[in-house]
């Protein structure tokens, strides 16, 4: 449905630009809408070592995580956290607890829990523990999800993915808007480990079409930007092109429903009033 109210809006502003004499743009050809890739929220971060976080960046709406989680104080962005806390109640029902093991960040963190790693390691990085600037933690959008048993062990690995939890969080979490943010194929691309406890929050919209393309957020990233630089060259302003959208008026359902049961949808004013 969400697809086919996107095209029909874009044939609606395709019908008033020109009467308005407002600025006409080219089709906008890629998949996810253009206002959820202006990423106001900033939650397609992608942090990275090509892609180094400040060290100050601490993000302004972390809250307390009130999900299960092992001992200790755990913060997360308020969407990832409310996401968690449906994904977690959702998993209870198809007979999964979770419990979060590790949670926002802080740059200063990172960099001691890199370097103690690397002193352990006699200097090597092991890929294990994340670069200062380039941990998804960082962006209090990334967190480590185990069951009980695995919150008693002593480290993780990737045998962790062999448990129905694990599975459960495979199959499932994009419905959240969460991925797994190093998976087991994409090791070259990450830079990290295969971890298949480390969720990441992107929104729904992302979450469900990078799993369906098998995309780590590094390729999506890639592709998203290579989509908004086609749309530049074809005599596009893609800044230009989201105030646009954002400033048109909220759609309305009518209630009036088609055979295929989508909604109408209306611009103009409230139905059944």
């Amino acid at each position: 449905m969400k697809k086919k109210l996107f095209l029909f809006l874009l044939l609606v502003w395709a019908i008033i630009l020109p009467a308005q004499g407002e600025q006409a743009f080219p089709d906008w050809n890629y998949a996810i809408n253009p206002l959820t890739l202006r990423d106001a929220d900033r939650y397609l971060t992608l942090a990275n070592r090509e892609h180094l976080l400040d060290d100050a960046y601490i993000p302004t709406d972390l809250v307390n995580i009130t999900a299960k989680h092992v001992s200790g104080h755990f913060q997360l962005r308020q969407a990832a956290h409310e996401a968690l806390t449906a994904m977690f109640d959702a998993a209870k029902e198809d007979g999964c607890t979770l419990y979060v093991k590790s949670a926002y960040r802080s740059y200063q963190t990172q960099r001691t829990m890199y370097y103690n790693r690397l002193e352990k390691n006699n200097g090597r990085d092991d890929g294990w523990v994340s670069y200062p600037g380039a941990s998804d933690h960082q962006t209090g959008l990334g967190l480590d999800v185990l069951n009980y048993a695995w919150t008693q062990k002593d480290g993780m690995n990737a045998d962790f993915a062999k448990t129905k939890e694990a599975q459960w969080m495979a199959d499932h979490c994009h419905e959240f808007g969460f991925v797994i943010r190093y998976a087991q194929d994409k090791q070259e691309i990450t830079g990290i480990n295969f971890e298949p406890w480390h969720l990441r929050y992107v929104g729904t919209e992302c979450a469900a079409y990078m799993k369906t393309n098998n995309l780590s957020l590094e390729e999506f990233t890639a592709e998203w930007q290579a989509a908004v630089a086609d749309f530049n060259a074809r005599g596009g302003d893609f800044d230009a092109y989201c105030r646009y959208l954002a400033a048109l008026p909220e759609p309305v359902d009518t209630g009036i429903y088609d055979a295929s049961g989508d909604a109408e949808i209306s611009f103009f004013g409230n139905f059944g009033n």
